[in-house]
């Protein structure tokens, strides 16, 4: 299936510019390159780049009458910014930095462009020293997949005049400087400061960490920070005790915008929706919430051309939504009612709205909106032809009401050539998190259509701790981190049995990533229920995991205290307690550079179950992280897990 990108709209609201992936199991022959079509529909999407190496970050320029991107071309030893004349014309190559380009952001004026590299204070020293060591004094030392070390982001301006030279603001700053600054790190790899301009030119707001150093003693807190563009100190504008992200201003530049979170704080909550955030001033001091009454997230938030709107992207009763309030604050207001798929990046265009539009059945795809009716229009539609060859059952959705008095939503989908008159295999495949959401969405790694193709349904229900159903709700996972969950799984299943009699509840499997293979590990001593079970990458002691993985602080609060107190839920809800119970046959898989869910996780279940005898298979992949990504791996992945299922069901 091709891949579209993020739609990325031009000044006049006339075309919309994507990137587009078409994937091969062979790396090298995977094509990623720019695209254009009109918002109006009137033609077709065609291709404006087309070369061996990828391109990512595209901005239109102010006039738009120019592209900039990033991208590593023949030359290059790292990712650089070039610039393409929408007209038609060769991409010209604008910075030459040796740490790499990313991010570029044009100046109002068009006549510079800001980006992002990384800055390497021992750089001169890695190319001399003989050993091969890494060194810490402070915590974290790694993050998801990757090992952390001494680089960090640092802003830098670009004059597209000839022989101008790339001008790094942050350099000798105390704030880049100390020990505890950082960009906010991206789960891709990396980190972001996330920069923007300043309405004049004149500036430049940016998002960043001032306390990394202090993860395992302290809330670490990003702010949001001003700095010159003509140097000097850069200047914090939010105040402790929350955090801030995604800063943006409005078109009509009289307000700045950003996400908020609020800190944990023990005894109280511990998870936080992301608030929307109204600042006056770029001067920072203390903003307006104008989220603050709405009980959701905002996922990702876009401007009307006046200003007077705020369109909003968020997750709500396990859809993808969208919704539109007062640029000032107020009522938020759905657009549309949504029962099918979900819709995500909207933007405001000439003559109405885009978004991407996905579902269970459908890869993510630029759409045209009609809010009047709750209608899109295609605009892209890459992957027709290939979607008409297969049998892709829309999927049911339903809600009960738990013993614990909550009402739980769950996603149920079918096989293909599904006969309600038939028995099939239940698979149950709780997301993971927990602070997620199953939904009817396309994914290339658990895809619900591969992993029903055999003849199974698929069961997915949204526990307590998924987000979209409300703070508290998302919330009470920290106090109940497994038996609570599980249980809400397990009256799921007894529910869609007792609802669809074309369920076989005597052939029932559960298959889990990440939370949900801890999920697994729980399941596999508290029942005897499934023929079998998948663990990807999931926990099965609390304190190891904890003293291995890339977190800080936040595990303790979860957990109800430091693990040398062994109180609240480390001893209790820790699944290696209870794997004198451990009967369930379970595949279990991981990939050797996780740091969020380590090794030894998995190879401390798969020891476990050997030693009760109970059947157990081990797949390992040495080039893969927590999630299982390249191709030919990600096949043998899925190959193996219905394989599985097969064997028991």
């Amino acid at each position: 299936m091709k891949r579209t990108g993020e739609p990325v709209v031009s000044p006049d609201g006339k075309w919309i510019l994507f990137s587009l992936v078409e994937p091969d199991y062979d790396a090298a022959k995977q094509i990623s390159d720019l695209w254009i079509v009109p918002s109006s529909g009137s033609a077709a999407a065609r291709r404006l780049t087309s070369s061996k190496a990828s391109e990512a970050s595209p901005v239109w320029s102010p006039d738009g009458s120019r592209i900039a991107f990033t991208t590593r071309r023949d030359g290059d030893d790292a990712a650089q910014i070039y610039i393409l004349p929408v007209a038609g014309g060769e991409a010209e190559r604008v910075t030459t930095i040796a740490g790499g380009a990313s991010n570029p952001q044009w100046r109002p004026d068009g006549q510079a462009l800001l980006f992002e590299s990384e800055f390497d204070p021992i750089a001169a020293d890695r190319k001399t020293r003989k050993y091969n060591a890494r060194v810490f004094d402070t915590f974290p030392i790694r993050f998801w997949n990757a090992w952390l070390d001494e680089k960090k982001p640092h802003i830098f301006i670009q004059e597209l005049r000839a022989s101008a030279a790339a001008v790094d603001l942050l350099k000798g700053s105390k704030l880049a400087d100390s020990p505890g600054f950082a960009g906010i790190f991206q789960t891709s790899g990396g980190q972001t400061l996330q920069p923007i301009w300043t309405p004049n030119g004149q500036g430049i707001v940016f998002a960043a960490y001032t306390n990394r150093d202090e993860t395992m003693s302290a809330e670490t807190e990003s702010h949001l920070f001003i700095v010159p563009v003509n140097g000097g100190e850069p200047r914090q504008v939010t105040e402790k005790g929350q955090s801030y992200a995604q800063p943006r201003f409005a078109p009509d530049a009289k307000a700045l915008y950003a996400i908020h979170q609020r800190n944990p704080k023990p005894g109280g909550l511990l998870y936080s929706l992301s608030r929307l955030a109204r600042f006056t001033s770029p001067e920072g001091g203390r903003p307006v919430l104008i989220t603050e009454a709405w009980d959701r997230s905002v996922s990702n938030f876009a401007f009307s051309n006046d200003s007077a709107m705020i369109y909003i992207d968020a997750e709500d009763d396990g859809y993808d939504r969208l919704f539109r309030m007062s640029a000032n604050g107020g009522a938020v207001e759905r657009l549309f009612k949504v029962e099918r798929g979900g819709y995500s990046s909207v933007k405001p265009v000439a003559g109405g709205l885009i978004a991407r539009f996905q579902t269970a059945g459908q890869p993510p795809e630029i759409v045209k909106l009609n809010p009047a009716n709750g209608s899109h229009t295609m605009l892209t539609n890459f992957n027709q032809a290939r979607l008409e060859e297969l049998d892709l059952p829309e999927p049911v959705h339903f809600w009960f009401t738990a013993r614990n008095g909550k009402r739980i939503h769950s996603v149920l989908n079918l096989p293909p050539a599904f006969d309600k008159s038939k028995k099939y295999p239940l698979v149950v495949f709780p997301h993971g998190g927990p602070n997620g959401m199953s939904k009817d969405a396309f994914s290339t790694r658990w895809n619900s259509q591969l992993l029903t193709s055999p003849g199974y349904v698929l069961l997915q229900t949204n526990y307590t701790g998924s987000t979209g159903f409300g703070e508290k709700f998302a919330d009470d996972v920290e106090r109940d981190v497994l038996r609570g969950p599980a249980n809400e799984i397990l009256e799921a299943i007894n529910e869609a049995v007792k609802m669809y009699p074309f369920i076989d509840g005597a052939r029932q499997a559960a298959v889990g990533a990440s939370y949900g293979g801890y999920l697994m590990n729980w399941f596999a001593g508290s029942t005897t229920q499934f023929k079998c079970l998948v663990n990807h990458a999931g926990a099965i002691n609390n304190e190891s995991q904890y003293g291995a993985n890339d977190g800080g602080l936040g595990r303790e609060l979860r957990m109800g205290g430091p693990v040398w107190e062994k109180g609240g839920q480390w001893n209790d809800q820790s699944p290696i307690r209870y794997s004198g119970a451990f009967k369930t046959p379970m595949l279990i898989t991981q990939g050797e550079l996780d740091f969020r869910v380590p090794l030894s996780e998995s190879m401390t279940t798969f020891k476990i179950l050997q030693r009760r005898k109970v059947p157990a298979r081990l797949v390992l992949f040495p080039d893969e992280g927590h999630w299982i990504l390249k191709g030919e791996n990600s096949r043998l992945h899925m190959q193996e897990v219905l394989g599985w299922l097969k064997r028991y069901l």
